[in-house]
C-alpha cells in the first residue's frame, strides 16, 4: 500500500502544467482552438433560438485557480457541459451571470477539465476533439454499454481526476449517468477526501426537454434552460461518513428524495 501511494505522489508530481501544456500534456493552443470553435457552434444554443438563464456565478468568481471541484445533475452527454464551458470562460472574463458577451471565447479557461464516461467518449473522431478539450475519461463501475457489471473503482482514473484537480476546476456528475434522481455514486466522495477541494453545486434544468440524450440534436427551441450556482457545501472530512457526504452533495444539486415532485 505504502509503494502504490509513493507511485501516486511522483506520479502526480510529474503531472504539472506549463505554459504551453496542460498537466496531460494537451497543447493550450489546440485546447484555446477547440474550445472557440465549439462555443461559436453552440452558443446559439444558450443565447439564439435557446436561452440559459444563469444564477449564483457570483459565488465562483473570487474562487482560486485550482483544487475546485463542481458536482452537477446532468441530463444529456454534452449540452450540459459545453454550457458550463461558456459559463465558467465568461466569469473568468469579469461577466457575472450572463454569457452575452462570446468575447470570451477569445480568452477560454483552458485548465478546466470534465469527467465523462470512457464509452461515451471513444464513439468517433468528435467526441475525441471534445476529450482532447478537457476530458477526463472513466470507466463505469456499474454498466458497459446495455450491460449491467461490477466492477471496483479504478485507482489511476481518481487519480487523473486528482491530477484535474489540482492544476484547475474540474467538474463531475456524481451520478454518472442522464437519469433524474439516480442514486450517487460513492467513488466522488474518494476523490474528495483524497485532494480536499472546494466543492461546488450546480443545479441544471431543461437541457433534456431542448436536446437529445446525447445534447448534440436539438429536439425542442424556445426552451429556457436553466444553471444556479450555490455556495461552497461545507464538509467535515475528518468527522463526516461517506454517506453523509454523498447526501450533502445529492442534497445540493437536488437530486434526493426530497426533491421529487412525486413525494408528496
Amino acid at each position: 500500500m505504502n509503494f502504490h501511494s509513493s507511485f501516486f505522489k511522483k506520479y502526480l508530481k510529474k503531472k504539472e502544467s506549463t505554459l504551453f501544456r496542460d498537466a496531460f500534456g494537451n497543447l493550450h493552443f489546440i485546447k484555446r482552438f477547440l474550445i472557440f470553435t465549439f462555443g461559436c457552434i453552440s452558443y446559439n444554443r444558450y443565447n439564439g433560438f435557446n436561452q440559459l438563464h444563469l444564477e449564483g456565478t457570483e459565488y465562483i468568481k473570487d474562487l482560486p485557480d485550482k483544487k475546485v471541484l463542481f458536482v452537477s445533475n446532468h441530463q444529456t452527454y454534452f449540452a450540459d457541459v459545453f454550457a458550463m464551458f461558456h459559463v465558467f470562460c465568461s466569469v473568468k472574463n469579469g461577466f457575472i451571470n450572463t454569457i452575452k458577451n462570446p468575447i470570451y471565447l477569445l480568452n477560454p479557461k483552458v485548465n478546466l477539465y470534465y469527467v465523462a464516461a470512457k464509452e461515451t467518449m471513444n464513439q468517433g473522431f468528435l467526441t475525441k476533439l471534445f476529450t482532447y478539450s478537457g476530458g477526463i475519461t472513466v470507466k463505469r463501475t456499474w454498466r458497459e454499454g446495455k450491460k449491467k457489471v461490477n466492477r471496483s473503482v479504478d485507482i489511476s482514473e481518481i487519480t487523473r481526476m486528482g491530477i484535474a484537480i489540482n492544476d484547475g476546476w474540474l467538474i463531475t456528475f456524481p451520478q454518472g449517468t442522464t437519469e433524474a434522481f439516480a442514486p450517487g455514486r460513492r467513488g466522488i466522495v474518494h476523490v474528495i477526501r483524497k485532494y480536499s477541494p472546494i466543492v461546488v453545486p450546480i443545479v441544471i434544468d431543461g437541457f433534456q426537454k431542448a436536446y437529445d440524450k446525447k445534447g448534440i440534436r436539438i429536439k425542442k427551441k424556445g426552451v429556457l434552460q436553466k444553471m444556479k450556482f450555490k455556495e461552497p457545501i461545507q464538509l467535515d472530512l475528518k468527522n463526516d461518513t461517506t454517506d453523509s457526504i454523498m447526501e450533502k452533495i445529492m442534497d445540493a444539486i437536488e437530486q434526493s428524495p426530497k426533491y421529487r415532485k412525486d413525494n408528496f
